[in-house]
């Protein structure tokens, strides 16, 4: 079963990152260390802004759900990687592929919107700073952040219930180190542009474009705010303050799309592993560490923290 032409499918056979066996070894090494780093550095984010009475406000407590998406996002894209590696078994059931998937997009969405929630709380930091507490309440946070996490998996839905529709694949070998949409689409065997045609009218339109955007107006009005402060020394705390975030939302949106929006001709066996490898392992371990390193009151959270261990 592992060379069909076209034929129903009920597993699937992860390739990997690398089908040179000399490199398996040495990648696998390579990203369980990423991950490891990824997981603890993102825990720590965690833990600070948890445990530290001088992070609960409502930028760190967005941060705290992008460091959880961080590690879910790494986890569920990695884990196969590992199974494969430890237990030489990369075989994988055709509902677990579908499953994966289906959790690695909404997982996508919900890291936009709540960039995008940053983004407008930035906003509301810098452009109306007396009414800040009162409009990013403790409960306006918590509805914005459950907003985020039950409208991503709901989006997510029609992806996979077109998805499933398609049972004809010319083979169940996929080119890929997880259960990725493009290359599951390369396998089927069906017309495939009604899947095309929502990913360009909802993915593009509403996923992507209204997320992108609001960040965008949001930025505009903070950059407009920014160079109306008199003094230099204003400009430059107001600009630090919302440095990290404006770095991370470029790095996400830069990542996405070169993995998913070039031409066709440039698809290729190291292209279409190394850039999801990148957005998937390097992406949330850069995350923590960009806050870490452009973020005073995180540092400071880390000082105290380490005080008190010692």
């Amino acid at each position: 079963m592992e060379e069909m032409n076209q034929t129903i499918v009920t597993y699937f056979i992860i390739k990997g990152i690398s089908d040179v066996p000399q490199l398996q070894t040495p990648i696998f090494v390579v990203v369980l260390l990423i991950y490891l780093i990824a997981l603890g550095s993102n825990m720590t984010i965690l833990h600070l802004v948890s445990q530290d009475p001088h992070l609960h406000t409502p930028m760190y407590f967005f941060l705290g759900n992008l460091s959880v998406l961080d590690m879910s996002y790494a986890t569920v894209s990695l884990h196969r990687v590992f199974v494969t590696f430890i237990s030489g078994y990369n075989i994988v059931s055709y509902l677990a592929c579908i499953v994966q998937f289906d959790v690695f997009a909404s997982l996508t969405i919900n890291e936009l919107l709540i960039l995008t929630a940053m983004s407008y709380d930035r906003y509301v930091a810098i452009c109306n700073p007396l009414n800040y507490h009162m409009t990013m309440s403790r409960t306006v946070c918590i509805l914005l952040a459950s907003f985020c996490w039950v409208f991503s998996f709901i989006e997510s839905l029609p992806y996979l219930l077109l998805l499933v529709r398609y049972t004809c694949y010319t083979s169940n070998k996929i080119n890929h180190f997880f259960c990725d949409v493009i290359a599951l689409l390369k396998l089927i065997c069906s017309d495939t542009s009604d899947f095309y045609i929502l990913v360009f009218t909802e993915a593009l339109f509403i996923t992507v474009l209204t997320p992108f955007m609001l960040t965008f107006i949001s930025y505009v009005f903070i950059i407009t705010a920014i160079l109306r402060i008199r003094s230099s020394s204003g400009r430059r705390k107001a600009f630090y303050t919302c440095s990290s975030h404006l770095t991370v939302v470029i790095l996400l949106y830069v990542s996405l799309t070169c993995q998913y929006i070039r031409p066709s001709a440039k698809d290729s066996l190291g292209d279409i592993k190394i850039l999801p490898l990148f957005n998937t392992a390097v992406v949330p371990l850069l995350n923590p560490l960009i806050y870490s390193l452009k973020n005073n009151d995180v540092k400071s959270a880390l000082r105290r923290k380490l005080k008190t261990l010692q």
